[in-house]
């Protein structure tokens, strides 16, 4: 029997529309929903490969209870409750609630599950030792969208489809399929932009595929692309380019402090630390004014490197001296259906953000969004005294492989006491858990981008059911989560799942109608909760934050509106528009203004000139960045035949002139080394590279023992985390400094026969 199931893509992103065939219960095909509202049939080799995720052999069906020997057994669930329930009521017996951590990986922001039920079991926990890939990825971007417009889901996205100019510095969309910027196709979408007369500008110290793609490519300095916006925001006023609009002219606060901070950095002082002269920094400033539309727009390259947030929050100060802040073809806000903190509550006014509310225990390093960096968990296990992490919950998360010297992780994670892994394979972190408990094939379970579409390039909503049903005595990842959150809430192992869904649910509810601004406020919360009957799990929660969102049909008060069942009747997805103006009511500043210069950015100014000097003295030495690929978003994925199928994937690059200089050859091996530690890769030599810069990709380093990852291991790579320091860190955000890392490269010389 052949039938056809439609899903959208939790893999990466872009959030893409698949078609799948489904024959004898089996993914024999998969192919773009040419009729998928956002994506209209597009589709990357990730999205063709579900089938092959779905089969895997190595993905873990069965709860695992790790031996004495460090060999695993598969267990019941009650076993592996029972074995969670002990251990952890004798820690919290001996050390108390701070000695629980938990850390969240990547792959939860595309689980419905992870989301929703994952904050339960934070809760439940009632620790402070908070964290997640967020410290070594995006953290910095959101972090001065809350300290300017007032939430941290605040972050304005390039309008690719109407605009006309481009600015991208240190982010390789082609690649990723958009970060922190949710859009399918963005090869058409940047064609479409030079089709229609546009202009695109790529800042990298590679020459990256949307470089390739680009109008103009400039090569920069790894580390200095703060001193480069700042040079530019320089221009706009020096030359009298600066113009905010009437739109935004009433709703600015600190143009003037603004103006003051860039007198240091003009181009002709900037030129020698970014290695891009001063005239092309004028030019480009020029350029960038006098474009019709024009956003600017930066990723992991900006965010993951010493001056990630000074970096992030001079992007948004260019797209509004340049007047494209909140207007079409310019940087836009999304208004998510499912809603979020900018779509809720008074518009236009709200609390902004607190930062450093409270310090790591060891290095004191500041709380951001509830979360500590997850640099410090290593120093947090191993270091004696009060407070010390005893156990740890891990959530689709790959921290040994992801973080800085994650060597030394994978040895402290062995002295705890418990240690929880909710994932689907036995890989480098899970291999030290006591229980590993498996959530289903993500084609086994219902999916909405809760946390992507906050990011799309268009207002739209899709939801995705399970293609095929739960395996008899599987649970769901919710059910999962909510069993842990019963069980460290004091119920044991057999806490009721119903019963704490119910309670989420109760709890979700409630909080909507006490809203000011919702459409239920002040109604009955046990009315609301009889209307999203008989839904239960995720689909109720999804439910009720689409009927109460800025779309919503309002449990009634606003007839037609979203619901769920909408978007079960359109299976291609919802397409709910362009991106809009929404300022004012979108900001959620305490003074309800753009803060053009709070105060935790302006601090790090000075720091940012002294730079300058420091750059101006470096020592002519190679620097590491990374680089992202096509196949590969999370370490898991180099376990899927289609996805590590061809050439090489974990290589160090380097310019022809380096090369020639340290005597490498192009694939031949070579060892590149820091002063934390080396890895063994092969040398690709090419000119796509900026002499002086080498990049390695991350999430390789697959040859540990006790991994069963069969496909990885034959592709194993190295792990470029171990040349990083986990010492190195943001100082606003604890992100940790994953590109600008100095390194030296040399053959590796093979050993002399015996």
């Amino acid at each position: 029997m052949t039938t056809t199931a439609l899903r959208t893509c939790p893999l990466c992103e872009a959030t893409c529309g698949l078609e799948l065939t489904i024959e004898d219960g089996r993914v024999t095909k998969v192919r773009g929903d040419a009729d998928d509202v956002f994506s209209k049939g597009f589709i990357c080799p990730k999205g063709a490969s579900l089938g092959e995720l779905h089969d895997d052999p190595n993905r873990l069906r069965s709860p695992m209870r790790r031996r004495a020997d460090g060999t695993f057994e598969a267990v019941s669930w009650e076993e592996a409750f029972a074995e969670i329930d002990e251990r952890l009521r004798a820690v919290d017996a001996a050390h108390g609630r701070q000695a629980f951590a938990a850390y969240l990986g990547n792959p939860t922001a595309h689980s419905l599950g992870g989301l929703l039920y994952g904050r339960a079991l934070l809760k439940a926990l009632g620790t402070r030792n908070i964290y997640s890939a967020s410290t070594v990825d995006q953290f910095p971007k959101q972090l001065a969208s809350a300290l300017m417009f007032g939430t941290g889901l605040s972050v304005a996205i390039p309008d690719l489809d109407r605009t006309r100019h481009l600015l991208i510095l240190g982010a390789d969309p082609m690649v990723s399929n958009g970060s922190l910027m949710t859009a399918p196709d963005v090869r058409g979408r940047l064609r479409a932009i030079r089709a229609r007369g546009g202009k695109i500008v790529v800042v990298d110290p590679r020459r990256s595929r949307t470089a390739g793609e680009a109008d103009e490519h400039h090569f920069i300095r790894p580390g200095s692309d703060a001193l480069l916006l700042f040079a530019l925001v320089h221009v706009l006023f020096d030359e009298d380019l600066a113009d905010p609009g009437a739109h935004l002219a009433p709703h600015l606060a600190g143009l003037d402090e603004v103006r003051e901070l860039a007198a240091p950095f003009t181009p002709e002082a900037v030129a020698p630390a970014t290695g891009i002269a001063a005239p092309e920094i004028r030019r480009m400033a020029r350029e960038l004014a006098a474009a019709p539309t024009a956003a600017v727009y930066g990723r992991i390259g900006t965010t993951t490197q010493s001056f990630g947030t000074a970096a992030s929050w001079l992007i948004d100060v260019l797209n509004i001296l340049t007047g494209n802040l909140d207007r079409p073809g310019g940087a836009m806000f999304n208004r998510p259906a499912a809603g979020s903190g900018n779509t809720q509550g008074e518009p236009g006014r709200g609390r902004g953000t607190a930062i450093h509310r409270w310090g790591s225990r060891v290095s004191e390093r500041g709380e951001v969004f509830g979360e500590l960096p997850v640099a410090c968990l290593t120093e947090e296990i191993t270091t004696p005294g009060e407070g010390q992490v005893r156990a740890l919950f891990t959530i689709a998360g790959n921290p040994v492989l992801s973080t800085p010297n994650g060597d030394r992780l994978a040895e402290a994670l062995d002295e705890l006491d418990l240690m929880v892994c909710i994932d689907i394979y036995l890989n480098e972190t899970t291999r030290h858990a006591h229980v590993i408990l498996p959530v289903p094939s993500t084609l086994e379970r219902a999916h909405y981008d809760v946390a992507l579409y906050p990011f799309a390039i268009r207002n739209i909503a899709n939801w995705s059911p399970p293609v095929f049903d739960l395996p008899d005595g599987a649970l769901d990842e919710w059910e999962i989560l909510a069993k842990l959150a019963g069980i460290a809430g004091g119920a044991g192992p057999e806490a009721d799942v119903a019963v704490i869904d119910d309670f989420i649910a109760g709890e979700a509810v409630r909080r909507a109608v006490r809203t000011k601004g919702s459409p239920v406020n002040e109604r009955d919360p046990d009315e609301i909760l009889a209307a999203l009957e008989p839904r239960v799990g995720p689909a109720r929660l999804v439910d009720l934050m689409l009927r109460t969102g800025p779309y919503g049909e309002g449990f009634g008060a606003n007839p037609g509106g979203l619901s769920l069942a909408t978007l079960e009747a359109a299976p291609h997805g919802v397409d709910l528009g362009a991106l809009e103006p929404r300022i004012p009511e979108v900001l959620r500043t305490e003074t309800g203004m753009i803060e053009l210069a709070p105060e935790p950015l302006t601090a790090e100014v000075p720091r940012l000139v002294a730079s300058m000097a420091a750059a101006g003295e470096a020592d002519g030495g190679l620097l590491l960045i990374g680089r992202r690929q096509l196949r590969s978003n999370n370490s898991w994925m180099h376990n899927i035949p289609k996805l590590v199928s061809g050439p090489e994937g974990c290589t160090v690059l380097v310019h022809p002139d380096d090369a020639e200089r340290l005597g490498l050859a192009d694939g031949e091996p070579a060892i590149v080394s820091s002063a934390r530690g080396e890895i063994h890769l092969t040398a690709q030599v090419t000119d796509d590279m900026m002499p002086g810069v080498v990049s390695v990709p991350h999430g390789w380093g697959h040859d540990l023992d006790g991994v069963e990852l069969d496909v990885a291991r034959a592709h194993a790579g190295a792990n470029v985390n171990v040349l990083g320091d986990s010492g190195e860190l943001e100082p606003l955000t604890g992100t940790a400094v994953l590109n600008a890392i100095p390194v030296e490269l040399a053959p590796a010389r093979q050993p002399a026969p015996a």
